[in-house]
């Protein structure tokens, strides 16, 4: 089957948002063409590392069912994403079984993490959810405001061990598991999504440690990898993860990465770096990125779709290549649809 210039362009965006209702920007998005949502939180909650309370009193597995079923309406195949991680944000909050403690976790065999997160992502997946933006495989050894109380160890071995179990573990279930964040950030300036300066200054040689957690979940299958959203001096000292081809090729060339690669929050402060997201989207599609985060704020959905139609039509971006995304964005959808 083949697709248009529009529909590919709306099927290589992920539109997030905090609500459990479709706005009608993003109905328009789906009925476009679109083949993912991220069901996210909100800045407080994102900050508190926990839905808040209202959220948790209020929030039902029927506002999961409902809203997915009127997303597959307008996008029969469709990728429904949250952040669901091990030591940090649980967007499930109650309506699905806990994670073990930090501590806990950090004593467990592969086959316990692997038993305890196919439980959890089994339930998520009765509520219509199909894909966990986690692991987090970030080995965090210095100062990180953005990731602080989000990792759980500093010891590459333990991040790998526990990372590969949690993405067999999910992907057994039927939830697509999401490694982030690429190449890693083990010590960063502050917090990406409000700081235009954060950035990893460390030489290449940090990194290396940090490489081995990601070699173990591509080794176990994981579906997609997220690129981070500040500069890694480096490997590239003028463009964050996501908007770089030298640290995407890092990912596809060195560590012979061949599924689909996510970019992190188009809008954060430090992607950027005083550009538009428009010219944001652009980027990361040409470095490399299939899957861009998006927040479903006005027309902004709209107006990164057309940018990246009129990308192709004046030969900024290649035909091709975003048709290959978006074609690797539909298998997936598929894929995990079908497990629902």
């Amino acid at each position: 089957m083949s697709y248009s210039l529009l529909e590919d362009a709306h099927a290589v965006i992920l539109p997030a948002f905090a609500s459990t209702s479709l706005s009608d920007e993003c109905k328009r998005f789906l009925d476009r063409g679109g083949s993912s949502i991220l069901i996210g939180e909100s800045r407080n909650e994102y900050v508190a590392r926990q839905m808040s309370f209202e959220r948790r009193c209020t929030e039902t597995a029927e506002s999961f069912t409902s809203l997915v079923g009127e997303a597959k309406k307008l996008s029969n195949n469709l990728l429904v994403a949250v952040d669901q991680e091990l030591g940090g944000i649980c967007r499930m909050h109650d309506l699905v079984p806990q994670f073990p403690t930090n501590e806990e976790l950090i004593g467990m065999s592969a086959s316990e993490v692997e038993d305890i997160t196919y439980r959890v992502a089994k339930a998520s997946q009765a509520l219509g959810v199909n894909v966990f933006l986690a692991p987090i495989v970030d080995l965090v050894t210095g100062v990180n405001p953005w990731l602080d109380g989000r990792t759980y160890s500093t010891d590459p071995e333990v991040v790998g061990r526990v990372s590969a179990a949690f993405v067999r573990g999910v992907q057994k279930a039927g939830v697509a598991a999401t490694a982030k964040h690429f190449p890693g950030f083990h010590n960063i300036t502050g917090d990406p999504a409000i700081d235009a300066n954060a950035h990893v200054e460390d030489d290449a040689d940090s990194y290396a440690p940090g490489f081995n957690p990601f070699a173990d979940v591509i080794a176990a299958e994981v579906e997609m990898i997220m690129v981070g959203p500040a500069i890694n001096k480096a490997f590239d000292p003028a463009r964050a993860a996501l908007r770089s081809k030298p640290v995407i090729e890092i990912l596809k060339l060195d560590l012979r990465y061949q599924g689909i690669v996510m970019a992190d929050n188009l809008d954060s402060k430090a992607t950027m770096h005083g550009d538009s997201i428009e010219k944001v989207a652009v980027d990361a599609i040409r470095a490399g990125c299939d899957l861009l985060l998006t927040p479903d704020v006005g027309t902004q959905l709209e107006e990164v779709s057309k940018t990246l139609i009129n990308a192709v039509e004046t030969g900024n971006i290649s035909r091709d290549a975003l048709a290959q995304s978006a074609d690797k964005i539909r298998r997936l959808a598929q894929k995990y649809t079908a497990k629902l």
